[in-house]
C-alpha cells in the first residue's frame, strides 16, 4: 500500500519536477540578462532543489569495460551468478588474450563485497570494484528495490539478509575453495552474524573478513543475538 501511494505521489510530482528543472537551467542560463544576480542564482537553485525531490533516480550501469593489470588492459564482462528475489550476486568476470595475464588472474584471490542494502545503489562502489578488480575474482551483491518485488516472493527480514550473505559465501567457497568478504556501511552488522553463525556450525569461514564505516557492531550484534536468541 505504502508503495503504492509513493508511485502515485512520484506520478503526480513528474510534470512539476520536470517544469522546475527547466525553469532553473532557464534563470542560470548565462544568455539571460538576469541570469547572473542573486536573486536568479537563489531562484535557480529552489527550481533545481524541487527537481531533485521530485525526479525518478534511475540506476545507473556500473558501466565497467576493462580494467589494467600490470600492462595488460583485461575486458570485463558482468553478469549476474545467483538472482534471488531481493538481490543479484553479480559477478565481473575478466576475460585476456595474453596467456602469462590470464595464469596470473586464474592465481587470484576471490572477494564478495556486501552493498548496502539501503539508501543508495551498489553502483555507488564502482570506483571500489574497479581497483580490486586488478588483483581479485570480484563479486558484489546488487540488492534490489523493494518496491520492485512482487508480494509474492513474502517479506524481507534480518535472517533472510543473514542468510542470503551466507548462500553468496558458500557459492563462492564451492568454485574456489574460499574467499574474502567486505562489508560496506550497513551490511558490517549482517555480515558479522552470518560467519558468526557459520563458525559456531563449523563450517568453513572466509578467509579475511573487512567492515569498513560500519555502525556500532558490538552493540548492533546483541541486539541481534538477543533478538534470534543466538
Amino acid at each position: 500500500m505504502l508503495y503504492q501511494i509513493y508511485e502515485t505521489q512520484r506520478s503526480v510530482m513528474e510534470p512539476f519536477a520536470d517544469l522546475a528543472h527547466t525553469a532553473a537551467k532557464m534563470y542560470s542560463n548565462p544568455l539571460n540578462p538576469f541570469g547572473q544576480s542573486q536573486l536568479a542564482h537563489r531562484v535557480s537553485a529552489g527550481y533545481e532543489l524541487m527537481h531533485r525531490l521530485g525526479k525518478d533516480y534511475v540506476k545507473p550501469e556500473f558501466g565497467i569495460r576493462t580494467v589494467q593489470v600490470g600492462n595488460v588492459d583485461v575486458a570485463i564482462h558482468e553478469r549476474i551468478e545467483i538472482d534471488k528475489p531481493f538481490c543479484e550476486l553479480r559477478r565481473f568476470k575478466r576475460f585476456s588474450d595474453d596467456a602469462a595475464t590470464l595464469t596470473g588472474l586464474k592465481d587470484q584471490p576471490a572477494v564478495l563485497i556486501v552493498a548496502p542494502l539501503s539508501g543508495h545503489y551498489a553502483t555507488l562502489l564502482r570506483d571500489t570494484v574497479k581497483t580490486m578488480l586488478k588483483d581479485h575474482k570480484v563479486y558484489i551483491t546488487d540488492w534490489k528495490n523493494a518496491r520492485l518485488v512482487p508480494l509474492t516472493d513474502g517479506e524481507f527480514h534480518l535472517d533472510d539478509y543473514v542468510n542470503y550473505v551466507q548462500e553468496f559465501i558458500r557459492h563462492l567457497q564451492g568454485k574456489y575453495g574460499n574467499c574474502h568478504v567486505i562489508s560496506v556501511c550497513q551490511p558490517t552488522v549482517p555480515v558479522l552474524a552470518a560467519v558468526s553463525l557459520m563458525a559456531s556450525r563449523g563450517e568453513t569461514t572466509p578467509l579475511t573478513m573487512t567492515m569498513m564505516g560500519g555502525p556500532k557492531v558490538a552493540n548492533s550484534c546483541q541486539q541481534f543475538g538477543n533478538e534470534q536468541k543466538l
